[in-house]
């Protein structure tokens, strides 16, 4: 099995783990501990804080350390803590509190995860292969995107939220195993290890003065934004104002999986059919449309709002899944790769790290001001991040542009 395959099912296996868990917590505090509207939104902010505080110091390590080690490590880490949770379930003694503090730190897991994997692809695939490789990663991650909440919630329904976290530890488990392999043992030497404050402010350069990159970063600011102030929300609107069961709660979420599913199997024809600047387009033009759509339920109730959810998810699927397929690849082709491990990590401090503030705004607006009002909030928020991609130069590109060092040849 080539280190790319073995890639693809630790992500499978670390994205499937993140997917039960990120569906199960909210569930938890929802039906077993009480949440308001402006405690998950509290709580939604505290597992996304980790995006803010960690990911330059986790691009530092991805560009120093090697990168199977810090994903076999960030699952081991993220087995422990997921095991504990039920272990405090079960015993009673769980609280918002403590629920906060253990999705911390479990987010915590996934911000080295996901810097490593990004910065581990491109040493281990060619420039003119990586939209495809791209593609098979993203699939994975789509298909655990799909199966995830819908379990959750099944599970939830069956008997406890907890149990979902249970099985999430095992999943964790088995990803460390892959990523312990010997055919992962395939990584670039670091060598260069420029003091912190360099190192950071060569990253930040690259990504302020390069055009595309600036532009992808402001746009995916507005979408994460947009997208925690309706997940603050989304499952109180869900079981307390729709009547939707948690079953139906997690199928819901899940259609958002289905989307990336059908995404990612279509991106390498779509990568030949269109200029890569339309296909990275269609993620924040799609966005909107399936904003609106969930907007559209705050008037429905009954099937009718629960098809209308379902449509919603599954376009906010299947256009970002193109969109992130296209400017991962576009990214990965234009950083060096001794850089790659940081920019990643600035891109994801300036896009993730947008979502505790949306977690935060989307439960204040929800409990001042109603659940539907930080729905439309949302909604306002994914057409500030398509007038941002229009606006740039992203709808005029071809294909993968030069990279920074052989621009720096040619000058």
């Amino acid at each position: 099995m080539t280190p790319l395959s073995r890639l693809s099912f630790a992500n499978l296996a670390a994205n499937g783990a993140e997917q039960l868990a990120m569906a199960a917590i909210p569930l938890m505090a929802a039906l077993m501990l009480g949440a308001t509207a402006e405690t998950m939104g509290a709580l939604s902010a505290a597992q996304t804080l980790p995006y803010l505080l960690l990911s330059l110091l986790a691009g530092l390590w991805a560009d120093r350390l090697p990168r199977h080690y810090l994903m076999a490590g960030s699952e081991a880490g993220r087995a422990l803590l997921l095991a504990l949770v039920p272990l405090l379930a079960f015993a009673g003694r769980l609280d918002l509190a403590s629920l906060a503090v253990l999705g911390f730190a479990l987010s915590a897991c996934t911000v080295l995860f996901n810097v490593a994997a990004q910065a581990y692809l491109p040493a281990i695939v060619a420039r003119d292969g990586l939209p495809a490789a791209n593609a098979k990663i993203e699939f994975t991650r789509a298909a655990a995107v799909f199966l995830g909440p819908g379990l959750a919630g099944a599970i939830a329904g069956w008997t406890s939220p907890a149990w979902a976290l249970a099985v999430s530890a095992v999943t964790s488990a088995i990803t460390v195993a892959l990523l312990l392999t010997p055919g992962m043992r395939r990584d670039v030497a670091m060598t260069e290890k420029p003091p912190i404050r360099q190192a950071l402010t060569e990253g930040l350069i690259v990504v302020w003065r390069h055009p595309l990159l600036r532009a992808i970063a402001a746009c995916a600011m507005a979408w994460n934004f947009s997208w925690f102030v309706l997940m603050a929300v989304f499952v109180l609107f869900a079981v307390n104002t729709l009547g939707l069961t948690p079953a139906q709660t997690g199928i819901a979420l899940g259609a958002q999986g289905l989307g990336m599913l059908l995404a990612a199997l279509a991106a390498p024809m779509i990568h030949t059919r269109l200029r890569l600047g339309i296909m990275i387009l269609l993620g924040p033009a799609t966005s909107l449309f399936a904003a609106f759509a969930i907007g559209a339920t705050t008037l429905m109730r009954g099937d009718a709002a629960f098809m209308m959810l379902l449509a919603g998810f599954f376009l906010f699927g299947f256009g970002p899944m193109l969109w992130t397929i296209g400017q991962t690849s576009l990214r990965q082709a234009i950083v060096p790769l001794r850089l790659i491990g940081r920019v990643s990590a600035i891109q994801q401090v300036a896009t993730l790290g947008m979502r505790p503030l949306g977690a935060l705004a989307g439960g204040f607006i929800g409990e001042r001001f109603g659940l539907e009002a930080a729905i439309w909030l949302a909604v306002i928020g994914y057409g500030v991040q398509l007038a941002v991609i229009l606006l740039s130069q992203m709808p005029a590109l071809d294909a993968l542009p030069p990279s920074l060092e052989e621009e720096g040849a040619a000058a």
